[in-house]
C-alpha cells in the first residue's frame, strides 16, 4: 500500500502514556469465538482488553483447551492498564441455554446480540475506545426470529450511522466493498451513482480520519471485464462508475479508475494506492485473502466508533479442539489499538 500507519502516532502514543481500552465480543458460543479470545488473552498487548461473554462458558472452554487463563470480573471503576498475559477481565453475560462446542442453539441468539449491544453502548459512552468482534452465526440468529444480515448492518442501526462501508485489510492491501453479500446477478441493479459516491466519500473520510492518511489514493474497480471496454462489455462502468470518479477528482480527491479488475492489483498499481473500492464481494476479496488470509481484518467504516473483526466464520467443527487459528483476531486487536492511537493523537493535536 502507498501509506502505512504513520510512525509519529506511535511516538505520540508512547509519549502521552495513552492506553486504549478495547471490548472484545466472544461471538457465537458454539463456535471458535471463545477459543480465539482465550488465546488472545495469553498474549502481550499494549492496551487494556476486556471480553464480553459468559464467564462459565469461558472457564469451561479454557479447561477443554488447556489454556491457563485467570478470568476476573470487570467493572467500570477498574484502572486502565496494559494487558497481562494469562489474565482476562470479563463482563459476564448470561447464556439462555447450556452450550456445547459445535452445537448451535437458537435460544442463545439473544446472548450473541446482547454482546454487540453492550459493546456498542460502552464505546458510544467512551468507556472503551473500540470494539473487536468474534464471529457470529447469522442463520441461527435469523432462526430465532431476529432479522440479521451481519455485524455491519446491525451496528449501523445500533449506533445511528447514516452510511457504513465494509473494509477488509491486510498488511499488503485494503479493499472496501460497494455492495456486500448479494447474489452476483443482483449486483448491477444495486449499483448507482449515489451508492458509489457514498461508499467513496465514506472510505476517503475514514482513510483520513481513522487511518491518518492525509491525501489517500483510492483505486476504483470497474464492474465489467476490462472496465466495460468502452461500453462494448456493458455500460455500467461508463454510465455509473466513471461519472462519480470524475466528480470526486474535480473536488480534489485522488481517485484512480474505473480500473479493469483483472489488472488492478498488479504490484505497479497496488503499491501506489491506499485502498480499493470493489463493486462486489468476490471481486476484490479473493486477492486480499490470497495475500494474507490469516491476518485479514474486517473494519466497519462510517461508524461513530471503532469496530474491527475477524475475517472468518464460526468454524463449528473446530470449536473446543484447540485447532482454531487466532491470527485474524490478533490482527483485529492490533488494528483497533492502532486506530485508537491515531484518534487520540488527532484529538491531542486539535487541543
Amino acid at each position: 500500500m502507498a501509506s502505512h500507519m504513520p510512525l509519529e502516532h506511535f511516538v505520540t502514543l508512547s509519549m502521552s502514556n495513552f492506553l486504549p481500552k478495547l471490548i472484545i465480543t466472544t461471538g457465537e458460543p458454539a463456535g471458535i469465538g471463545p477459543d480465539i479470545v482465550l488465546k488472545a488473552a495469553m498474549g502481550e498487548w499494549t492496551g487494556h482488553i476486556v471480553a464480553a461473554g459468559n464467564t462459565a462458558l469461558l472457564e469451561a472452554r479454557a479447561i477443554a483447551l488447556g489454556v491457563d487463563v485467570k478470568l476476573t470480573s470487570y467493572t467500570s471503576t477498574d484502572t486502565t492498564k496494559a494487558h497481562r498475559a494469562g489474565h482476562l477481565p470479563v463482563i459476564d453475560i448470561p447464556l439462555s441455554n447450556h452450550c456445547q462446542p459445535g452445537q448451535l442453539d437458537s435460544l442463545n441468539a439473544s446472548y450473541v446480540l446482547a454482546q454487540l449491544e453492550l459493546a456498542a453502548a460502552l464505546c458510544l459512552a467512551d468507556e472503551f475506545q473500540g470494539m473487536v468482534t468474534a464471529p457470529v452465526h447469522k442463520a441461527v440468529i435469523n432462526e430465532a426470529g431476529t432479522p440479521f444480515s451481519g455485524h455491519t448492518e446491525f451496528l449501523a442501526e445500533t449506533t445511528g450511522a447514516q452510511h457504513v462501508v465494509m473494509l477488509l485489510a491486510t498488511e499488503a492491501l485494503r479493499v472496501a466493498l460497494a455492495t456486500t453479500h448479494l447474489p452476483l446477478r443482483h449486483v448491477p441493479e444495486a449499483l448507482s451513482n449515489d451508492v458509489i459516491e457514498k461508499a467513496l466519500r465514506t472510505l476517503h473520510a475514514d482513510l483520513v480520519n481513522r487511518f491518518g492518511i492525509s491525501q489517500p489514493r483510492i483505486g476504483v474497480l470497474g464492474l465489467n471485464p476490462h472496465a466495460g471496454e468502452g461500453g462494448h462489455l456493458g455500460n455500467e462502468d461508463q454510465a455509473v462508475i466513471a461519472p462519480v470518479c470524475e466528480k470526486l477528482r474535480e473536488e480534489g480527491m485522488t481517485i484512480l479508475g474505473p480500473l479493469p479488475a483483472d489488472s488492478a492489483f498488479v504490484p505497479a498499481i497496488r503499491d501506489t494506492v491506499d485502498a480499493y473500492l470493489a463493486m462486489y464481494h468476490d471481486q476484490g476479496l479473493p486477492v486480499l485473502k490470497a495475500l494474507g488470509f490469516h491476518g485479514a481484518v474486517n473494519i466497519t467504516l462510517g461508524l461513530p466508533i471503532i469496530r474491527t473483526s475477524v475475517d472468518h466464520g464460526t468454524a463449528l467443527d473446530l470449536a473446543g479442539t484447540g485447532r482454531a487459528d487466532a491470527g485474524s483476531l490478533y490482527s483485529a486487536i492490533e488494528t483497533a489499538f492502532e486506530l485508537a492511537a491515531i484518534g487520540h493523537s488527532s484529538v491531542r493535536k486539535l487541543t
